[in-house]
């Protein structure tokens, strides 16, 4: 019998060695180098847009020059405040309804467990990446072109670019179902579309409709910017108000489409928790109504296609009549019309926003005539003689993506982590930053795109500024919805040993929320790039001032150009933000 001793630490042989710690894999290298280089860019943007202190001391002057310009507010006649406020919501509204009425098809195809092939599969996919690609101010270009001015540009640009968000989460929530209904149908000898309507749709109307609920939002802020270019609403009127100096209305204006924003932040994001089981809603006053419209749509709008043997989302299984047929749909009970009613309320609101978003058919039909000899004028591309302004547009459009996110993640560490409910120390810190989170959010950039070319000067250093602050807004939610997200019992497990409050928050809390929030910062940087194409219609910098120059002149040539560098950069961009995610994930 051999006996082997242990050694203490103390009395090892002096040539012991380690184990090595195995290598980390290819792909990590490499999305670290990434996010180094990535970092070293985005710090080089910041120095080489000069957003310093300097720049801010200079301005202080114009600042308080502008200040003293706005008071008082000038708000029209609180009438004339309604007409604008109810025509934005109506084209809001028509334009959130036709991106899902377009979304859901391409959504199905896009699915890889309800497409009929690979190659529909490719073609929805790709459909929703150009459409998410392409920034709503470009669709609103082409589209003035073809149907000329009016609601129905505005709206068709909203639906065409929704379409890619929508589109994309409406394709994840299909491929995330439950596949035993679905194959229940199936061996029941359900075809195609019984298996999609009874099978996929009531399994995925809770994520359809908060997904809309979601879109109604950025479109509401996405209005604004589109009145630059002609849409009617409170766009319009802010636009022209700012563009004869009347900051006093126009901040009015602007402050109109703040509490509009919040009202409908508040709203909606408490229908999305309720359908997505977040948290126990209240049946009072306007929410209840809100709640039980969505109830009507999440789970009765299916009812009449059920199958023979499937209980529908509301539990009634289908029933054998005396003469031998087969009910399908439950009794018409008080619930059901209760619900009927609801989804009646919808259809009447969505009839009476098409009437007052006054669409005008007629220039459907000459648009669509002449549809061929006006996308002529688009093609060939050229840069005429501008390629190097255009380069230099691009470039600078990058950078202000690129500082804009910076400044963003770097003060939205403080404000997400104050309004972490496990993280902040109060209650009252906890909703306070909550509340300065929403209403952050509720900006859009273009206002404060504006507000800031006023204060600092034309250029990229107000489109920065503006990008920077909605970045705050969005990724100080999503810091503090990962912190929320992550597993307590590690950091009771911590505390449980003698550590302190802030040792339990760098040793777990952020340590667990890290990677999200990287895989954030880089989808905000996605998103600013998009955005800051936009923000040059008012003359924040970038490739957008070459756009709407190139369209007002009606050189659609170099319009054409112009798309193809944004969507050709706009797409590798979002591949590289996608594959950087995946791997930190």
């Amino acid at each position: 019998m051999s006996v082997t001793a242990t050694l203490p630490r103390s009395e090892e042989p002096s040539n012991f060695t380690p184990p090595e710690k195995p290598a980390p894999p290819a792909q990590n290298v490499a999305v670290t180098v990434v996010l180094l280089l990535v970092l070293v860019a985005a710090v080089w943007s910041v120095i080489d847009l000069r957003i310093n202190l300097a720049t801010f001391i200079d301005s202080f002057h114009n600042a308080i020059a502008f200040v003293s310009r706005i008071f008082p507010l000038d708000f029209p006649p609180f009438l004339e405040i309604v007409r604008m406020t109810v025509q934005t919501l109506a084209i809001v509204v028509v334009a959130t309804v036709l991106a899902v009425v377009i979304s859901i098809p391409l959504a199905l195809l896009a699915a890889a467990n309800t497409t009929p092939g690979g190659t529909s599969r490719t073609f929805g996919r790709v459909a929703i990446v150009i459409a998410r690609a392409i920034p709503d101010l470009i669709f609103a270009v082409i589209l003035f072109r073809i149907f000329g001015l009016g609601a129905l540009p505005g709206i068709l640009a909203l639906a065409f670019h929704s379409v890619g968000m929508v589109g994309k989460l409406y394709a994840d929530a299909i491929e995330s179902i439950d596949e035993g209904p679905v194959e229940a149908i199936r061996a029941s000898g359900g075809s195609r579309a019984q298996q999609i309507i009874s099978g996929v749709f009531p399994q995925v109307m809770p994520q359809f409709i908060a997904t809309a609920l979601h879109r109604f939002d950025i479109n509401l802020r996405t209005s604004v910017i589109l009145g630059y270019v002609g849409v009617v609403g409170i766009g319009l009127e802010i636009s022209n108000a700012m563009r004869t100096m009347n900051y006093d209305r126009g901040v009015a204006l602007a402050l109109v489409v703040l509490v509009l924003c919040i009202i409908t932040e508040l709203i909606s994001g408490s229908i999305r928790a309720k359908l997505m089981g977040h948290e126990e809603a209240k049946k009072k006053g306007a929410y209840g109504l809100a709640f039980r419209i969505a109830d009507a749509f999440s789970q009765g709008w299916v009812s009449s296609s059920r199958t023979r043997s499937t209980p529908g989302p509301d539990g009634h299984t289908p029933q054998t009549m005396p003469d031998g047929a087969v009910r399908t749909s439950p009794p018409w009970t008080l619930e059901r019309m209760r619900r009927s009613a609801y989804l009646g309320l919808v259809l009447v609101v969505l009839a009476v926003s098409t009437l007052v978003s006054d669409i005008s058919f007629g220039s459907i039909v000459d648009g669509l005539r002449d549809l061929p000899q006006t996308l002529s004028l688009f093609w060939p591309p050229s840069a005429g003689d501008m390629l190097g302004d255009l380069v230099h547009g691009m470039i600078v459009t990058l950078q202000i993506g690129l500082a804009a996110t910076l400044l963003g993640a770097v003060i939205s560490v403080p404000i997400g982590v104050l309004a972490a409910r496990n993280a902040a120390p109060n209650p009252s810190v906890h909703k306070f930053f909550r509340i300065t989170i929403v209403a952050v959010r509720a900006l859009p950039d273009l206002i404060l795109a504006i507000i800031f070319i006023v204060i600092t000067g034309l250029g990229p250093v107000a489109g920065t500024l503006a990008l920077a602050i909605g970045s705050i807004g969005l990724l100080s939610k999503l810091l503090a919805d990962s912190i929320e997200e992550t597993d307590e019992r590690v950091q009771e497990a911590i505390r449980a040993n003698g550590a302190t409050r802030s040792q339990v928050f760098f040793a777990s809390t952020l340590r667990q929320s890290f990677p999200a929030f990287v895989a954030h910062v880089l989808y905000q940087l996605d998103s600013n790039i998009r955005a800051a194409t936009l923000l040059g219609i008012v003359g924040a910098g970038g490739i957008g001032f070459y756009l709407m120059g190139a369209s007002r002149v009606m050189s659609f040539d170099v319009v054409t150009f112009i798309i193809i560098m944004i969507l050709v950069v706009v797409l590798l961009v979002e591949a590289l933000s996608v594959w950087t995610r995946k791997v930190i994930r």
